[in-house]
C-alpha cells in the first residue's frame, strides 16, 4: 500500500496505523488466509499419499513442488486465487467460492503428468480447511507478533520496578491519601499481573484445536470411499503431528471454536491489565508524579504551546477498549452455529485480524509511553511530607499492640478531616502513657519511611 492509498483507507488499521499493524499482515490478510488454506490442502494431499489404502503416489520432487506452493507463496499466487474465485482462469470457471478457488489453484499448479488432481480436497468440506487455516494463522500471529509485544511491555515494567523499588510514593485509595508505597512496587504489581495474563494466552494458544471430520463431523465421505481406514486416527495424526495443533474429535461441520473463545478471553484479560495501567500512569502524569520526555518537533496542543500530553497512554486506552469490544463479540459469536452449520461465522472470523491489530497498536503505544516517563522524586516526596496524617494507621496499630483499645478513636479525633502536622502527632505522643522506647518508636515515624516491605516485594517478580 502506498502512502497515498493509506490516506483513503476505510479503516485506520490500514490507513493511519498501517505502519503499526503491518507485522500482522502475514497472519491476518486475505493473502495470508489463502496461503494457509493452500498449506492445509497440500499437506492433506501428501498425508493421503502416505495412506496404504489410496493409490496416490507422490515422490520427493512432487512433495517439494507442492510444499513450494505455500512456502514460496507470492502476490501473484494470491491474485490468481482471487481470479479463480471471481472471474475464472484457464479451464476453470469462476467459483464464487474462496476455498474451491484454492483447490483449483493447487490443481492448476500440479505438474502436467500428475494424477493427483482427483485427490485434492478429497472427502473434505470447506470448514475442514478453514478451521485449520484460521488456527494456524492465529497461532503464528500470537507467537510471532502479539506475545513478543506483550513480553516487551512486561519486561519494561519489571525493569522500572527494580530501578525504582525504593522510591517512596503516596498511595491513594478512593482517591484520598493512604498508606505510602514505592513506585517500583506499584510497577511490580502490573508486571506480575501481565506475566500471569500472558501465561493464560500462552496456554490458550497451545490448546488451539482442529477438526477434519467432513460435512457433519462424521467422516461419512471418507468412510464411503474407504470403509476400512481408521479416518479418525488419520485426522488426529494429521492435525497433531502434521500441523502441531490439538485434535477436536467431536464436532458438527463446524469446529465449536471454544478454543478460540478461550484465547480471545485471555487477550481480554491482558488488555484489561494494560487498561488499568494506562489509567494509573495517566493519573500519575496528571499529578506530576511522572514527567514526560519531550520529542523534538512534537506539538502537544494546537493552542497551548507548553503542553506535553500523555497521548500514548490515551491512544492505548482507546485501542484496548476497542480490541476488548471486538474480542468479546468474537468470543460470543464464533461459538454458536445453527444446527450443524451456518455461514455467518465466516465473515466474522475475517475480523480476528482487526481485533488483534487494535491490540498490537495498544501494546506499542503503552511501550512507547513507558519509555518516555520519568518519576519526579521531588514531587513525590513533597506530597508525602505534606500529608503527615497518613502515619495515623501506624500510630494506632502500635498503640493497639501496647494494649490501648481506644487507639483508633484517639488518632481519628486528631486527624480525620483536619490539617495536621508532624508536630501535632509529636504533641500527642508526648501525652501518651507509654514506655519511653515506644514513644521514641512513634517519634521516628515519617511518611516517607512508612512503606513496609514494599521494596522487598519487588523481588517476588520472576
Amino acid at each position: 500500500m502506498t502512502e497515498t492509498d493509506a490516506l483513503y483507507a476505510v479503516s485506520p488499521l490500514d490507513g493511519r496505523y498501517d505502519g503499526r499493524t503491518a507485522p500482522l499482515s502475514p497472519y491476518a490478510s486475505e493473502a495470508a488466509l489463502m496461503r494457509a488454506r493452500v498449506r492445509v490442502e497440500v499437506e492433506y494431499l501428501i498425508a493421503l499419499a502416505e495412506l496404504p489404502a489410496t493409490p496416490l503416489e507422490l515422490g520427493l520432487e512432487d512433495r517439494e513442488h507442492l510444499r513450494g506452493l505455500y512456502s514460496h507463496f507470492a502476490e501473484e499466487d494470491a491474485r490468481l486465487i482471487k481470479k479463480l474465485e471471481t472471474e475464472g482462469h484457464a479451464d476453470f470457471e469462476a467459483t464464487n467460492h474462496d476455498v474451491k478457488a484454492v483447490e483449483y489453484f493447487v490443481r492448476h499448479r500440479l505438474p502436467e503428468d500428475s494424477d493427483a488432481s482427483a485427490w485434492i480436497h478429497f472427502g473434505l468440506t470447506s470448514e475442514d480447511v478453514n478451521n485449520l487455516a484460521h488456527r494456524l494463522l492465529v497461532r503464528d500471529a500470537v507467537d510471532e507478533v502479539l506475545l513478543p509485544a506483550l513480553y516487551d511491555v512486561r519486561e519494561t515494567l519489571a525493569d522500572m520496578a527494580r530501578e525504582y523499588r525504593d522510591l517512596p510514593m503516596l498511595a491513594r485509595t478512593h482517591g484520598q491519601p493512604a498508606t505510602p508505597t514505592t513506585f517500583g512496587k506499584e510497577m511490580a504489581v502490573y508486571a506480575s499481573r501481565l506475566g500471569r495474563a500472558t501465561g493464560r494466552i500462552r496456554r490458550a494458544t497451545d490448546d488451539l484445536r482442529g477438526k477434519l471430520g467432513g460435512a457433519s463431523g462424521t467422516y461419512a465421505a471418507h468412510v464411503a470411499a474407504y470403509p476400512d481406514v481408521d479416518w479418525q486416527s488419520f485426522a488426529e495424526e494429521f492435525i497433531t503431528d502434521g500441523l502441531d495443533l490439538e485434535f477436536e474429535p467431536l464436532t458438527t461441520q463446524v469446529n465449536p471454536c471454544d478454543d478460540l473463545a478461550a484465547l480471545f478471553d485471555a487477550f481480554r484479560g491482558a488488555n484489561t491489565v494494560l487498561l488499568d495501567l494506562d489509567l494509573d500512569v495517566w493519573l500519575y502524569v496528571s499529578d506530576r508524579y511522572l514527567g514526560q520526555e519531550t520529542v523534538a518537533g512534537e506539538t502537544g496542543s494546537s493552542t497551548m504551546p507548553h503542553k506535553v500530553n500523555p497521548i500514548d497512554f490515551e491512544n492505548s486506552e482507546g485501542n484496548l477498549s476497542k480490541a476488548n469490544s471486538d474480542l468479546t463479540f468474537l468470543a460470543d459469536y464464533v461459538t454458536t452455529s445453527r444446527l450443524q452449520r451456518d455461514l455467518s461465522d465466516s465473515t466474522v472470523k475475517r475480523n480476528i485480524g482487526g481485533a488483534f491489530a487494535h491490540c498490537l497498536i495498544a501494546y506499542g503505544k503503552t511501550a512507547s509511553g513507558l519509555s518516555k516517563v520519568v518519576p519526579n522524586e521531588r514531587v513525590m516526596r513533597d506530597d508525602l511530607e505534606s500529608t503527615p496524617e497518613i502515619i495515623g494507621e501506624a500510630v494506632q496499630t502500635v498503640l493497639r499492640r501496647e494494649g490501648q483499645a481506644d487507639a483508633y478513636e484517639r488518632v481519628k479525633a486528631v486527624t480525620r478531616g483536619k490539617n495536621v502536622t508532624l508536630a501535632d502527632f509529636r504533641d500527642m505522643f508526648d501525652d501518651l502513657d507509654v514506655d519511653e522506647d515506644v514513644r521514641e518508636e512513634l517519634h521516628a515515624l515519617t511518611p516517607a519511611g512508612y512503606t513496609g516491605i514494599a521494596s522487598e516485594l519487588v523481588d517476588d517478580l520472576e
